[in-house]
């Protein structure tokens, strides 16, 4: 597969009656944004707003977070998703790269997030150097909470196809080229490199905790292999409702940390053979065959080495070393990359499971850390919607506008494939 990239350096965004970059101002057609997401009957109201880096500006709650893309000489949107199926992973793609579309609203569960553009809450996400377009997305009276969380779903990823459509004509500032033959090739080219491959973890639980790979829903397969490329093209959407601090969002999967880097190391110090789809599910049968299918497939890959990457924390620690303990009982090296839940004082059982056959485990940090933030001079959606979100509670938002909360509030900060701003810790 041959995947172009052509980036387009965005330092600011501003909303305007077009849809233009020049000088790397990104301008959005706001009327024409609020008209093609009004055209959902579910859909009573959208907002649109826009944030930068330094702004003293808190974005609660927010949903989820997109990069806007135009996909060049292909259906254009989120394959399987937004369009019909078509292939990801093969073709070019023009990215706006350093926008985000962040989509927030009313609640649809308790695991939301905050945002902090400055200050001490900017060092905890990622999301607070990207140039923001936030959508507040207001669904009609008297739907579901899956309803309600599809339709924010689908109107973040539409949103941010529709402000894609800027970057269609648009001269790129770098272009990256991205290129993995067969895996019979790789291996002929690099017989000597040991083959390695990245288990991606994903909640897969239903009750609003999915991941959906080209529209299917991954609770619904059994552990597969996949080409990392498909991840970086828009072939993997967030549908979560899970703890912020590591929920993998759709942008998070664009932008795939521990895919780059793995990349970055093929036919250097690796043999970089792809991906294992590993769905955490929350029956015990269903972890257990998930674990061994997942051990089955590395295994019949030839797998030297596996990196596993978790999302969430609770019962997925589970599939986490369940999933190691296999491996290694196959005779495969692994790494773990996990966060911790080690409560306040950070001295807590950091996993709810444990097993001796873990001896490389990467941490990104511990959820339960108190991290307080001063008022902001703007609250782009509900400051008081914090109290109910995981990481808060009632009175951590303050009259002044401070907020007192768990990093498992804030969006990013512990991400377990290595998208956030923090050091990790290797134990």
């Amino acid at each position: 597969m041959k995947l172009e990239q052509r980036l387009i350096n965005v330092n600011r965004v501003e909303l305007g009656s077009e849809a233009k970059v020049e000088n790397g101002v990104l301008t959005v057609d706001v009327e024409g944004l609020r008209a093609a997401l009004m055209d959902d009957d579910k859909i009573k109201d959208v907002k649109v707003d826009v944030c930068h880096p330094g702004d003293r500006t808190r974005i609660v709650p927010v949903k989820d977070v997109i990069e806007p893309r135009y996909r060049i000489g292909r259906k254009n949107g989120f394959p399987g998703v937004t369009t019909k199926y078509e292939e990801a992973g093969n073709g070019a793609t023009a990215i706006l790269k350093g926008a985000a579309v962040i989509t927030i609203g009313d609640m649809v569960g308790f695991q939301e997030g905050v945002i902090d553009m400055w200050g001490e809450g900017a060092t905890w996400t990622p999301f607070s150097k990207t140039c923001n377009i936030v959508v507040d997305i207001t669904p009609i009276d008297g739907i579901d909470q899956h309803t309600h969380e599809r339709v924010v779903r689908m109107a973040g990823l539409k949103a941010a196809t529709f402000v894609g459509l800027a970057a269609k004509d648009v001269e790129p500032d770098e272009v990256k080229v991205l290129e993995l033959g067969t895996m019979a090739e790789e291996t002929e080219k690099y017989p000597d490199l040991p083959k390695v491959a990245m288990m991606e973890m994903t909640i897969s639980q239903g009750l609003l905790h999915d991941t959906f790979y080209y529209g299917v829903d991954l609770k619904e397969i059994l552990p597969t292999w996949y080409h990392p490329f498909t991840e970086l093209d828009d072939a993997v959407i967030s549908g979560n409702c899970v703890a912020a601090c590591d929920k993998i969002t759709t942008y998070q999967h664009q932008n795939n940390t521990m895919i780059d880097r793995l990349y970055e190391q093929h036919g250097k110090t690796i043999n970089y053979i792809g991906n294992i789809w590993a769905p955490e599910l929350t029956t015990l049968d269903g972890k257990f065959r998930n674990c061994d299918y997942a051990a089955q497939v590395a295994h019949q890959l030839g797998c030297d080495g596996v990196i596993i990457t978790e999302e969430g924390y609770g019962n997925p620690d589970s599939d986490l070393v369940m999933n190691c303990k296999r491996l290694e009982d196959r005779g495969i090296k692994t790494t773990l990359v996990t966060d911790e839940c080690s409560g306040w004082d950070g001295t807590s059982q950091p996993l709810t499971d444990n097993t001796k056959e873990a001896v490389a485990v990467i941490s990104t940090g511990n959820v339960s850390m108190v991290v307080e933030l001063e008022p902001a001079d703007k609250v782009i959606g509900n400051l008081k919607s914090a109290q109910t979100l995981a990481g808060g509670w009632d009175g951590c938002a303050a009259e002044d506008g401070s907020l007192k909360v768990e990093l498992n509030a804030v969006i990013g900060a512990t991400s377990e494939i290595g998208f956030h701003n923090s050091s990790v810790q290797l134990y």
